[in-house]
């Protein structure tokens, strides 16, 4: 792990004391579990992310992201490299007409609550979504028939690779169900969604809608990263658990949660590898039930018993 002393020394050298060693990941993820990073770092800048770049090709060590962490499986070994995540200087928000722009460390709920304070309608799905801006335009996330893509307008960009930043339309971006064709190795540090003026009553209605769907649906007082799953073509991915009988499925520390099948719940002393065994048992079921290779929604961080 040469490298990653080495990339540590640098990076202290340059930002300081917002580098860390050896550094718990489990209470950044809604899941609660997972081990450390060997490195994290928060960057407040461009400057920050440019610098991780150069260090990171460099020494040849791995760079990870992490927003709310509520898309997040953290492997129990944690990350062998360094794990980045947007300060409060990439938290902000601004209004040009119908256009919002937020910085990639806004979280969506309150970015939603920002649409409302400018009387702009279009966003109130996002109340209901527990993910960073940036975490949800690059993986499209969305929630009562509405996504991400149906109404941003522009994307930037930092490369972790080349330190560089870029900006691309979001008709570009490559937009699909639960994901996008932006490069892997791009932090996104701010994106502009175009909105349209509408009645307070309106958009607040539709945003406590949203809340309460949520509350009612789902295991909130539970650790869990939300949907485990993506829905496949014409179907959903918690009528097909449940019709394989994996409800409430259990393995040592983690289960399929009775109250939404598309949910894993995990025990205050859960383990990682625990949740996978889970997530494969339930693909198994069914694949045997229906002919149906349930696709997962939830991103995996560090190494995991099957190499992924």
């Amino acid at each position: 792990m040469a490298e990653v002393v080495e990339a540590e020394r640098t990076l202290r050298g340059s930002i300081g004391p917002r580098v860390r060693s050896g550094f718990p990941l489990a209470p950044l993820t809604s899941f609660r579990i997972g081990g450390p990073a060997a490195i994290f770092v928060e960057a407040e800048d461009d400057r920050d992310l440019s610098i991780v770049a150069d260090v990171a090709t460099a020494t040849e060590t791995p760079v990870a992201v992490i927003g709310k962490g509520s898309n997040l499986l953290v492997s129990d070994d944690g990350f062998p490299g360094i794990v980045v995540r947007l300060g409060r200087g990439y938290r902000w928000a601004s209004r040009e007409g119908d256009l919002l722009t937020a910085g990639g460390a806004m979280p969506l709920p309150a970015l939603a609550g920002i649409a409302l304070q400018h009387g702009l309608a279009g966003l109130e799905f996002g109340v209901a979504i527990p993910a960073t801006l940036g975490g949800a335009v690059r993986m499209n996330a969305g929630a009562h028939d509405r996504s991400m893509s149906d109404v941003l307008e522009r994307i930037d960009m930092v490369s972790i690779s080349t330190g560089e930043r870029s900006s691309v339309a979001a008709a570009d971006a490559g937009f699909a169900y639960r994901r996008s064709a932006l490069p892997a190795g791009a932090i996104v540090v701010a994106a502009t969604a175009r909105l349209a003026p509408g009645p307070d009553a309106e958009i607040r209605q539709r945003m406590e809608e949203a809340r309460e769907w949520r509350r009612r649906t789902q295991p909130l007082a539970e650790p869990n990263c939300g949907s485990v799953f993506k829905n496949p073509d014409g179907d959903h991915a918690a009528r097909l658990i449940e019709a394989a009988g994996a409800k409430g499925l259990r393995v040592g520390t983690a289960h399929v949660s009775e109250k939404h099948a598309n949910f894993i719940v995990a025990d205050v002393d859960a383990s990682a590898g625990d949740v996978m065994r889970v997530i494969r048992r339930v693909q198994e079921l069914v694949m045997e039930q229906a002919g149906v290779r349930l696709e997962t929604e939830v991103q995996l961080m560090g190494p995991f018993d099957d190499g992924r």
